[in-house]
């Protein structure tokens, strides 16, 4: 599903105008962002936990060389789906 997708679908199932829903959906996601940005969790029961991970620098292989890479460190984005979600899924 496209942002634009999802901004349709918040549009009809709460009767929003489509520059109403655009608004609520942007504000979300900047709001999640934010968060993330800032090192902190985002937890939605019922839905899920947003988190961020640090994961450190280590040794990789080049597929097609083969020789050894060094492979940076990072800040990853993890999310683990809420019960709610889980079984929704799984009807």
């Amino acid at each position: 599903m496209s942002k634009e997708a999802l901004i349709d679908q918040v549009s009809k199932t709460t009767g929003m105008s489509k520059k109403d829903a655009t608004s609520a959906v942007n504000a979300v996601f900047q709001g999640i962002e934010s968060l993330l940005v800032a090192g902190q969790e985002i937890s939605i029961i019922g839905f899920g936990k947003f988190s961020v991970k640090d994961v450190p620098e280590r040794m990789g292989r080049n597929p097609s060389t083969g020789e050894q890479i060094k492979i940076a460190a990072k800040r990853q984005v993890k999310f683990s789906a809420g019960k709610g979600l889980k079984d929704a899924v799984q009807k």
